[in-house]
């Protein structure tokens, strides 16, 4: 595992618990779909570079 996939994981926790206590604030739901979408995007190009299907 290289330094930038554990960047792009951790991001994507860090983004996931921003969604979960934005969702407890009762926050705008434009800003909490932005950050899920955005955290499911670092999760997933953490993973796939862990992988190796991304070069």
């Amino acid at each position: 595992m290289t330094g930038l996939n554990t960047i792009l994981i951790l991001v994507g926790l860090f983004l996931a618990g921003g969604v979960y206590s934005f969702a407890k604030q009762k926050l705008p739901v434009g800003v909490i779909v932005l950050l899920g979408i955005s955290s499911a995007f670092c999760l997933a190009a953490g993973i796939l570079r862990i992988q190796g299907l991304w070069t």
